[in-house]
């Protein structure tokens, strides 16, 4: 091997990384009160964050995604993101990653707050931009989002 091949690898090893940590960061933002100027941050400036059309909304651009999590303790004033099991494929400047999240959380009701379970599948796309890797597109598909007490066996989304 050359050492410019080696060179390349390692590349992609670093790149692994940085990309594993901006994951951590949006994670670490969003469990210390949905920091809305943190995780902006971390998004390229035309970023997009998709939560589903019918669960979370769609945010295209850095502001618009600020400007969602403005406020969201006021929904979710509690939760813990657990995010595992990452495939993160490497393209020189680009990249792609899919994560699975697991998230206990506390939810906002009209008659109080409840506890969540939730679950799902994140799949993003990265870039390097001025050296720095930004999520492109974040995707959440969620497989439950389910109240505490019921379970995902009994109700699977709570907007059942």
């Amino acid at each position: 091997m050359s050492v410019d091949e080696l060179a390349q690898r390692l590349q992609v090893l670093e790149d692994i990384e940085a990309i594993k940590k901006v994951k951590a960061e949006y994670c670490a933002h969003c469990d210390n009160g949905y920091n809305p100027d943190g995780i902006a941050e971390l998004f390229a400036e035309d970023g997009v964050w998709d939560g589903g059309v019918d669960v979370f909304g769609k945010y295209d651009g850095r502001e618009a995604i600020r400007k969602f999590f403005t406020g969201a303790t006021k929904v979710i004033p509690f939760a813990v993101h657990n995010v595992m099991n990452p495939i993160i494929e490497v393209n020189g400047d680009t990249a792609t990653g899919q994560w699975y999240l697991f998230q206990p959380c506390t939810m906002t009701e009209k008659d109080g707050d409840r506890a969540v379970w939730g679950a799902a599948k994140y799949s993003d796309d990265y870039a390097r931009i001025d050296g720095e890797w930004k999520i492109q597109t974040l995707r959440v598909k969620f497989e439950f989002w389910t109240p505490f007490e019921k379970g995902w066996a009994e109700k699977r989304m709570i907007q059942d």
